[in-house]
């Protein structure tokens, strides 16, 4: 069998290039150490425990994850592991509670239900699991309102049979601006974390962590007072969104995906054999148009997507690609990507070296 190399794989085909990733984790880390803050990635952007695997290696405390199926995954690999989503139904509850006994388990949840649920489960599956009062610092979409919420969930939380209060969460995930334009969400920000930690505080429920953070605030996370965790999950990769906010440098982008050029029919245009089923429709932030760009060319973007088609738009570049050509595209958003494909494949120098199954896909077998 030949040997797989960027001239015969099959495309479309999701690239991770090694020497990009082993460099965004060193940054991570020594940014966490430098500030003190933990540093417990987002798995739900690769979905691979060997790239988990390698976030520990650097200095991770610990792997964040979304779904059970991620959960178990990732527990092949991970000792301490936060699922940041409500744990909210029996068969969700049930998944969890099978995690190997010496899985630290933790749990973000923003309602007495959920809380109910998880203190059963837990009492019936003879284990303790810790809780994270998830709070809205101004993304609408989960958390509680008030500090008075949190402090009655909290004090619920830590008298709950077989639960553990261990502090707040939240996801800072309306904040995509620039990093220079970042001063008053993240003063208003700072500002609404203090009002909740104080009033845990002067109830005696001090949050022993304050977990939150995502990549496009990752370098200014330090400014966020009380914080302790940070949990980026696109900077491992990157891409276009991150590179656009000043997230990281263009060529810190270790994700792409290769494509064949099909077609060169229709002037003005190349058709790549790239479509929505690998690379995501999601638009991308307010200063990008389309839906990627080229890495060699980043001047050439993603117009437009089909499931199948990918139409790049040359109206801006004098490079002119020939049927059969190899590009490779950077997505918007690298999460919704790399959920598509089966597996990733691997460039050390800048040949393929192995493959990855992305084993978190999907919701894996109950």
């Amino acid at each position: 069998m030949e040997r797989p190399s960027l001239e015969n794989l099959e495309t479309p085909a999701a690239l991770v290039d090694l020497e990009r990733v082993e460099a965004n984790l060193r940054r991570v880390d020594t940014y966490a150490r430098q500030h003190g803050l933990r540093w417990r990635p987002h798995t739900k952007t690769h979905k691979v425990p060997e790239l988990a695997a390698l976030q520990l290696q650097a200095g991770a405390s610990g792997v964040t994850v979304s779904t059970p199926h991620e959960a178990e995954v990732m527990a092949t690999v991970a000792s301490d592991v936060l699922l940041a989503y409500p744990p909210v139904g029996a068969a969700r509850l049930e998944r969890l509670m099978r995690l190997p006994a010496q899985v630290r388990l933790t749990v973000a949840l923003d309602s007495r239900e959920a809380l109910a649920g998880l203190s059963i489960a837990a009492c019936k599956a003879g284990r303790t699991v810790g809780v994270l009062v998830e709070l809205d610092l101004g993304m609408r979409r989960v958390g509680v309102q008030s500090p008075a919420e949190a402090l009655a969930l909290a004090r619920e939380s830590s008298t709950a049979e077989s639960v553990e209060y261990r502090g707040i969460t939240f996801y800072p995930g309306h904040i995509r601006s620039s990093l220079n334009a970042q001063n008053s969400a993240l003063g208003d920000l700072t500002t609404r974390l203090q009002e909740f930690s104080r009033a845990l505080s002067d109830a005696g429920l001090h949050p022993g962590v304050v977990s939150g953070g995502s990549t496009p605030t990752l370098w200014r996370s330090h400014e966020v007072a009380g914080l302790t965790e940070i949990r980026p999950g696109i900077n491992i990769f990157n891409d276009r969104n991150s590179a656009a906010v000043g997230a990281c440098d263009w060529r810190e982008c270790a994700y792409s995906v290769l494509a064949t050029v099909v077609s060169t029919a229709v002037p003005g245009q190349a058709v790549i054999d790239a479509g929505s089923k690998a690379l995501a429709k999601e638009e991308g932030v307010a200063s990008v148009a389309g839906y990627g760009a080229l890495l060699d060319r980043p001047e050439v973007t993603l117009r437009s997507l089909s499931e199948e088609h990918g139409l790049l738009d040359l109206s801006g570049t004098d490079w002119r690609p020939r049927v059969g050509d190899r590009v490779r595209v950077v997505p918007n958003h690298v999460c919704a990507s790399v959920v598509l494909h089966e597996r990733l494949w691997a460039l050390r120098a800048g040949s393929v070296s192995h493959a990855w199954a992305v084993a978190g896909r999907g919701w894996g077998s109950p």
